[in-house]
């Protein structure tokens, strides 16, 4: 299918961009998908409404931007293991996703990008925001940002999904995948160079980051905590409101989000399907 009527608006000073004029259901040509591509390079996180995606439209969507994750700690659907169900119960206090990170920074090869697709709203709260590392690294001094750049972070699953950990493990609706490795520990720099624009952006976050490679967790306080606090600054912030049928496309190299638990007593039933690495063209 040919969008010959896409059009993309800002709508955040540092991040942020609502594409209308396409339906993601339909297969798209490939002019459309760069459009798309460049579009979510450009402004980090793109949004798009009214929509209708089953789960097989959203895995051949998300396929359209490469190779599909299946996460190693929370089992995906029944039928379909790269669509993850992010569900909250009314009776559920926790919600997944509740607090800043960057999806999958735990593995060995991080994912790129998670498409968000909205199945059940609630009539108040459940909005997401997002912060754009880029905007984060780049208002940080020349001195800092030298001396980052020579730095790398190891990030861990451990404290997000083991056993004590706050993630699925608090839901009846999200069942826990057993796997290996869940407190397994991954080096990746602090400062990451997006592959296609050459934008350096922050790559630690407060859910998998343990401490700087080569320092002690007390060593390392210092400095992440400073970072936590300036990376969620809000002038690098956009925000979402979703309704049913919304979708959100970010790029986890370069952003960080926040699923708001401000709804209780009411259901949020999300899909989610994350790319791991890009098509063969980049």
């Amino acid at each position: 299918m040919v969008s010959n009527s896409m059009n993309i608006r800002r709508v955040a000073g540092a991040l942020g961009a609502e594409i209308s004029g396409v339906d993601l259901a339909q297969p798209l040509d490939d002019q459309t998908i760069l459009r798309i591509r460049r579009a979510l390079v450009e402004h980090q996180v793109v949004f798009f409404r009214d929509q209708i995606l089953t789960p097989e439209a959203q895995v051949r969507l998300g396929a359209r931007f490469g190779s599909l994750n299946i996460h190693p700690y929370v089992a995906g659907m029944a039928g379909h293991p790269e669509v993850m169900e992010i569900i909250k119960e009314p009776e559920d206090r926790v919600n997944f996703g509740g607090g800043w990170h960057s999806d999958m920074s735990f593995l060995p090869a991080p994912a790129i990008a998670s498409i968000l697709y909205g199945v059940e709203i609630p009539d108040f709260g459940g909005d997401t925001l997002f912060a754009s590392q880029a905007a984060a690294f780049e208002a940080l001094s020349p001195g800092l940002q030298r001396t980052l750049e020579g730095l790398n972070a190891v990030h861990s699953a451990g404290r997000e999904y083991s056993p004590q950990g706050h993630s699925a493990q608090k839901r009846k609706s999200m069942a826990v995948a057993e796997a290996e490795g869940a407190v397994g520990e991954f080096v990746h720099p602090v400062v990451l160079i997006h592959p296609e624009t050459g934008r350096k952006a922050l790559y630690v976050n407060p859910a998998f980051t343990l401490r700087i490679e080569g320092w002690t967790k007390r060593e390392s306080r210092p400095l992440l905590h400073f970072l936590f606090e300036h990376c969620r600054y809000e002038a690098f912030t956009c925000r979402f409101a979703w309704s049913a049928g919304s979708v959100a496309i970010w790029d986890n190299r370069s952003v960080w989000h926040f699923a708001l638990n401000d709804y209780a007593g009411q259901r949020r039933h999300m899909r989610r399907v994350t790319i791991d690495a890009g098509p063969p063209d980049g």
